[in-house]
């Protein structure tokens, strides 16, 4: 991408219109979008094209201040089927893991429409329950539960759509659904094999007895990995089960010891709420040694950037240089880590 500057005349403009408007916080990227928006003019770009760029970018602002307020407070979003009755058994599972998981403390996000949507947000409670609405033209509106209590956004696009039903979230549960579940999986373990997101639970709960998701583990086991498009082990960091209470666990889980990471330079640092002994440590090294690119993992301080953004500075941290190929692996590190006797109690 080249960082275009604007003709220093028409900046001292735009700066002038910042400071009218009264914005200071994160000024240059402000001033950054603004000046994409002029390039955009000055382009010539063609009318659709400016349509699709002003509607997406008011949509996610749109859903970024519906999301603002909770932002402390963890949530899990649940994809599945909107033609799923009430009378089903896959609706049953997705009320009760949202509850199970509302009643943790976790907010729950889905795409706010019927079927499965409705029977995560049901299980929710209104108050605990976000939705990001599609607008089609043969698809119900917004089910009341979070169309009420104005905790919906609705998206004109699919794509600023998927975007925040996982930018938001710190774990997802897929239940069995058609062309747009399947989309909206893939797309996580597509996330998370790339590292392009951040390391986060993916649980894909079926009903008692289904064999659903075990379909698809066997196309990708006798189909997908054989044949080298993928890794061995791609799969492995997805969690299959008809269980209501085994999901709740591996969501809940999957934050039991790591709280988050942070790249600083080509060094990988590792948040955990609990400091790991010299003994643990020596341990993941001996284990995780296939993933580094150089040295060892070690305890670390907060780095100055760090210091500089105030980032979490309590916490106890492990650095390591990773092998960027191994970058789906970190799921696999993490668990580790969530498994180590110093860390919190369940």
């Amino acid at each position: 991408m080249i960082d275009e500057a604007l003709p220093e005349a028409l900046s001292a403009e735009v700066n002038a219109v910042l400071d009218a408007a009264g914005v200071s916080a994160d000024r240059r990227l402000v001033m950054r979008l603004m000046r994409t928006s002029i390039l955009l003019g000055e382009d010539d770009t063609e009318r659709l094209d400016l349509k699709i760029a002003s509607a997406a970018l008011a949509e996610m602002r749109d859903a970024f201040r519906l999301f603002a307020p909770y932002r402390g407070i963890p949530k899990v979003t649940v994809f599945g089927s909107a033609r799923t009755l009430q009378d089903d058994p896959l609706y049953l599972q997705a009320r009760d893991v949202a509850a199970a998981l509302a009643n943790d403390g976790w907010m729950v996000v889905t795409g706010a429409g019927p079927g499965i949507m409705q029977a995560a947000a049901e299980g929710a409670g209104p108050e605990l329950s976000l939705g990001v609405s599609i607008r089609l033209p043969f698809e119900e509106k917004p089910n009341s539960l979070v169309a009420g209590q104005d905790h919906v956004v609705a998206m004109k696009y699919f794509f600023t759509r998927k975007l925040m039903l996982i930018k938001e979230s710190q774990g997802f549960i897929c239940l069995p659904g058609g062309f747009g579940t399947l989309d909206e999986m893939f797309e996580l373990l597509t996330l998370q094999q790339t590292g392009k997101a951040e390391p986060t639970p993916i649980v894909l709960l079926d009903e008692k007895g289904g064999t659903f998701w075990h379909g698809l583990r066997r196309f990708i086991d006798e189909d997908l990995a054989p044949t080298g498009v993928i890794s061995e082990g791609d799969f492995d960091r997805v969690v299959i089960t008809d269980s209501v209470e085994e999901a709740r666990r591996q969501i809940a889980g999957f934050w039991r010891n790591y709280d988050s990471l942070r790249w600083i330079g080509d060094t990988l640092v590792l948040r955990l709420r609990a400091e790991p002994t010299d003994g643990e440590i020596a341990g993941l090294n001996q284990e995780f040694a296939a993933m580094l690119a150089v040295g060892a993992i070690e305890r670390a301080e907060p780095s100055r950037v760090e210091v500089a953004d105030d980032d979490l500075l309590h916490l106890p941290r492990l650095a390591l240089h990773l092998d960027q190929r191994q970058v789906g692996n970190l799921f696999r590190l993490i668990g580790a880590i969530n498994a180590l006797p110093s860390a919190p109690a369940v």
